[in-house]
This record gives structure tokens, sequence and C-alpha cells, in this order.
């Protein structure tokens, strides 16, 4: 009578004897799905470091993705799942990586008609499915966590601060203002104010898409942040439509000062360093 141990392991050596042109065939299959986004020579090292990790784990019947066995395999497809989604793949295109491995098996055994043999590839069907499934997801959590990094660096690009005149800096806000961005300002400014020992900054909002009392508390708390560095913060770019909504909804900003334009508040800014600007008179011809 023969054993299940024996049953797996007749499968085990099939795929061992016929390693080299099993992958082969895998990374043709696999390049179809791909469209070129992965070449010929990176799915080969690929393929070849997952085959030699998953002959160990094809007698393992019944067992979980869970398994302390499983370690080594899944690592390796993590690892494929990040680079596929830094490279542009689909999800899809990237379980189906490990799927087309099914039709090479197949291909490989379709004239067999060992009964033992067939049943193993019923169950190592059934783990490259499970592999195939935790392949997608894991590569779902990766391109999220390459969203998030790509939000984050945009979302330092687009609020710079720049330095207007000794002692005063600007920070000119495009776009809408939420949570996450003026924490970022916020951050962005106070160490800014620290490295320049500046003492008067400038949040000029003439870009900003529209003033409702979440945007206004968000402006609010960066000046406060500001004054207990010693800054004074003025908020300029208040167009006549924000000035209306702004006083439509109650909002008050107290004593901070507001300027309609950039250069009233810059203009405000030096005259507390103790500059004037004084307009030079055009030499007028005879």
């Amino acid at each position: 009578m023969t054993t299940e141990a024996e049953r797996a392991h007749r499968l085990t050596e099939r795929l061992s004897a016929s390693g080299d042109s099993l992958v082969a065939r895998w990374v043709e299959l696999a390049a179809e799905a791909v469209r070129g986004r992965v070449t010929t020579k990176e799915l080969e090292q690929d393929f070849r470091e997952l085959f030699n990790a998953l002959l160990p784990v094809v007698p393992r019947e019944g067992s979980t993705l869970d398994d302390p066995a499983y370690t080594e395999i899944k690592a390796l497809l993590a690892s494929v799942s990040r680079t596929r989604a830094r490279q542009g793949s689909t999800p899809s295109e990237t379980a189906s990586s490990v799927f087309a491995l099914k039709r090479a098996v197949s291909e490989l055994t379709e004239n067999d008609e060992d009964p033992a043999l067939f049943r193993q590839l019923l169950s190592f069907s059934s783990l490259l499915d499970n592999l195939g499934l935790w392949t997608f997801e894991t590569y779902t959590a990766a391109r999220e966590e390459i969203i998030k990094e790509q939000s984050e660096q945009l979302l330092e690009l687009t609020t710079p601060v720049v330095k207007l005149w000794e002692g005063v800096l600007g920070v000119p806000l495009v776009g809408t203002l939420d949570s996450a961005r003026t924490q970022v300002v916020m951050e962005k400014l106070l160490e800014a104010l620290v490295e320049t020992g500046s003492q008067h900054a400038i949040i000029d909002i003439t870009g900003v898409l529209a003033v409702d009392t979440q945007v206004a508390q968000h402006l609010l708390k960066t000046v406060m942040a500001a004054r207990l560095m010693g800054a004074e913060c003025v908020v300029s770019g208040i167009r006549p439509q924000i000035a209306q909504t702004i006083v439509a909804l109650g909002i008050e900003f107290g004593d901070i000062v507001t300027k309609a334009t950039l250069a009233d508040a810059l203009r405000h800014a030096l005259s507390r360093e103790g500059i004037d600007l004084v307009r030079r008179k055009t030499a007028v011809s005879s």
C-alpha cells in the first residue's frame, strides 16, 4: 500500500527532475502576463528562487500558510510583490505570475495516469491558489505604502518655506488644506524659524481654493505654534470672496494680523523689523 509520504515524494521528485525546463516554461507563461514590465532575466531569477523555496513544502498537505515552513516562500513573494508594485505592475499581473506555475506543472504531468500523483497535484494546485491570493494581498499592502510615501513627498514639495527677507519667512499655500498638510506646514515653519532665527512669518493663502471653519482652525493653530516660538505670523492673500465667507461663518482671527496681499504682508513685516520702504522718484526728463 502506498503511503501519503510516498505520494508526496513522487511529485517532489518529478518537479526536481524537471526543474530547469519547468522554470523556463514558467517564465515563458508569466512573461505574457507582465507585458514587458519585467525582463525575462528578472523573471528567471525570481522564479528560480521561488521554485527552490517551494520544493520543500510540496509534501506538506493540509497545512496552512501560517506554518513556519512557508516563511521563506512568503518572504520571497513579498519581495517580488513590493518590486512589482514599484515597477507599475497590476496586482492581477503579479498574482498571475504565481498561477502560471500551475499551468506549467499541468503541462508537465498531463500524460501521467498515476492516481497518487493526480491527488497530490490537486493539493499542490490548492497551495498555489493560496500563495497567489496571499501575493495579491501583499501587493495591495505594498502599493498602499508606496502611495502613502508619495503623498508625504508631495506634501513636502507643495508646502515650501522660503526666506523673503532677513528675519522674514514666507509660506505660500496652494490648493486644499487638511489636517495632514497643516501638520507638515506647522513642522516645516517651526523648523525654519529655529534654523534662521526669524521673528516674522507670512502665511499666504492666495492659492487656497476655499476657507471653511476647519481650514481657519488649521491656520490659527499654525499661527499659535509660531507664537510659542516667539515669531509673529501674518496671514495674507485673503480675497474678497474668502473674506465674505469668513464673516458669514463667524470665524474670528482675534488679534492675528491679516493682509489682502503678500506685498502688504511683507511691507508690514519689514516695518516691524524697522525697515521702511520708500518708492524711488523717477527723474523727469526736460
